[in-house]
């Protein structure tokens, strides 16, 4: 009975072994699919960062834009504008303004 005990917890030993570096391969498997997953996500990451820089700037652009629509808006509603639109499109001058014209 002693040689049969030994052989037994010889095969439970080698199999335990066996379970063991299976366990450990599939480990390793999985550790390098998380590092590949990760390496990819961090490209991903510097994309999407750049991506929103690239929005901030066009939101400072447009806030930028904004303010100079806001100022010729309020710049057309003053008189001199008005009197600029009536000199240039209607051809108007004042009463007592000289007009000079070149000839060709």
């Amino acid at each position: 009975m002693g040689k049969s005990e030994k052989k037994g917890r010889k095969k439970r030993i080698g199999y335990n072994h066996l379970g063991m570096l299976g366990i450990a391969l599939v480990v390793l498997i999985l550790l390098v699919g998380l590092m590949l997953k990760s390496q990819d996500l961090k490209g991903t990451l510097a994309v999407y960062n750049a991506r929103a820089a690239s929005l901030e700037q066009d939101i400072e652009s447009e806030k930028a834009r904004t303010e100079e629509i806001e100022q010729l808006r309020e710049y057309m509603l003053t008189d001199e504008y008005a009197e600029q639109v009536a000199r240039e499109r209607l051809g108007l001058i004042k009463e007592n303004e000289i007009v000079f014209q070149e000839e060709n």
